[in-house]
């Protein structure tokens, strides 16, 4: 079912005299949660950016294929999942980077950034989770930072539950295996 504010955003957008202002409410309404779960994946605040304008660059092209099976938040944060992943993966295959070169970067980003503010605790979450695969990082962060069940999180991902139950499980393992070793 969706929610009473995404059925207002979708008429607002629907209609050409509101449809600017539907944008804007719908940015305004999720812009800082897709962020976040983007920026959780990348790292880099740069690229989290330009990432999460392109989701909603997409979202707002593609507006017309919103099915309504799930909520808006649903909808986008596929977008935002699939828009992250890609971009890992082209950053990769770019610049050649082995899987380790590329954690290296995201890890020497962590540790100069003016953008990464909390405690040490904070840091070395954010560097276990570096190690982590990039979808059982997905998983852990929908899961922990996010809260969504996993229903809501087998919608964005197009997994089954039981494969999210599974990355998570392995995913706490390894990192309570990483943060314990120090």
């Amino acid at each position: 079912m969706i929610p009473l504010q995404d059925l207002e955003l979708l008429e607002m957008i629907q209609q050409p005299k509101s449809k600017e202002k539907g944008y804007r409410l719908l940015i305004e309404a999720y812009q800082k949660r897709v962020y976040g779960l983007v920026r959780k994946m990348v790292i880099i605040h740069e690229d989290a950016d330009d990432i999460t304008q392109n989701t909603f660059i997409k979202a707002f092209k593609n507006i017309h294929q919103f099915n309504g099976n799930s909520g808006l938040f649903t909808w986008l944060y596929r977008i935002a999942t699939n828009e992250s992943l890609n971009f890992l993966e082209k950053k990769k295959r770019r610049f050649f980077l082995s899987i380790d070169d590329h954690h290296e970067t995201m890890t020497q980003y962590l540790g100069r950034s003016n953008h990464i503010t909390g405690d040490e605790i904070e840091k070395k979450l954010l560097h276990a989770l570096l190690k982590l695969p990039e979808k059982q990082r997905l998983v852990f962060n929908l899961k922990y930072f996010e809260d969504l069940s996993y229903d809501e999180m087998s919608k964005i991902t197009d997994t089954s539950i039981g494969a999210l139950k599974a990355s998570y499980h392995h995913a706490v393992k390894k990192l309570e295996k990483e943060l314990t070793v120090e």
